[in-house]
This record gives structure tokens, C-alpha cells and sequence, in this order.
């Protein structure tokens, strides 16, 4: 039987093991959403500027398997072009995960924006990037609320 002085230092011992492999995955996935955030924001410029050609080849393969460009263009040239201008954009909530409906296993961070458009003052972009096969954080969805 332990004894309760010796059943402390155990106590210690396995809380801190259990600390130090939560925290470098947390690290990870914290710098995961970091680097998503960052290619949403840039690919949310081209968007923005017009570029939906642009847009469509600088997102994730998953992505450009789903949607032809001429699809893409037209769709969201229809979307976005009623609202004008963004006026604000913040990131509101961001969310890791490594699986999504729909779509395969991989590392996801599903990004959700609060923004102000010209036409539309409050509105809910949802940009989905995916870690591609490349290696680099890209887009695998859009949509706007």
C-alpha cells in the first residue's frame, strides 16, 4: 500500500507528465491557427481586390478539385459584389480540428470573421484553411452569412 508521502510525489510526477504532452500540442495547434489566419487574411485580400481567379488558384487542391475557376469566379463575383467594399474585418473565433464534414481528414483551422461591408454592416465570413499537401496553410472554404 503507498503511503500518503509517497503517493504525493506520484501525484506530482504524473500531473506533470500529462502537462508536458498537452502543452507542446497545444503549442502546435496554436501555431497551426497562426499560420492559417495569416494565408486567410492574404487570400481575403485577393478576394477582396477582385482577384477570384487569383483567389481560386492560390487555394487548397481539395478546394480547386470541388469547384471548376469559371464556377468560382461567377459564384462569388455574385456574392460579394452586391456588398461593396469590406469596410472591418476581425477574426472573431478560430477553431482547430482534423476533421470536417465532407471534406478528408487532414489539419483544418475554421475561421470565423466578424465584417462590415459597404452594403451589408454586419456579416459572418467563414474561410476554412487546410494544411495542402504542399505543405503551406491554403483555403478549402468560403462563406459568407
Amino acid at each position: 500500500m503507498i503511503g500518503m508521502k509517497s503517493a504525493l510525489p506520484l501525484a506530482f510526477a504524473t500531473l506533470l507528465a500529462l502537462a508536458c504532452s498537452i502543452l507542446p500540442r497545444a503549442a502546435r495547434a496554436d501555431a497551426a491557427e497562426k499560420a492559417a489566419v495569416s494565408a486567410a487574411d492574404a487570400w481575403l485580400k485577393l478576394v477582396d481586390a477582385g482577384e477570384f481567379g487569383t483567389s481560386w488558384d492560390e487555394a487548397a487542391g481539395f478546394f480547386k478539385g470541388a469547384v471548376a475557376e469559371a464556377d468560382w469566379e461567377r459564384s462569388l463575383k455574385a456574392a460579394r459584389t452586391p456588398l461593396g467594399k469590406v469596410l472591418s474585418r476581425k477574426v472573431a473565433s478560430r477553431t482547430y480540428t482534423t476533421s470536417l464534414p465532407g471534406a478528408p481528414d487532414g489539419k483544418y483551422v475554421v475561421l470565423q470573421y466578424e465584417t462590415s461591408f459597404e452594403n451589408k454592416k454586419r456579416a459572418t465570413e467563414t474561410v476554412t484553411p487546410m494544411l495542402d499537401a504542399d505543405g503551406r496553410w491554403r483555403v478549402s472554404g468560403y462563406y459568407i452569412k
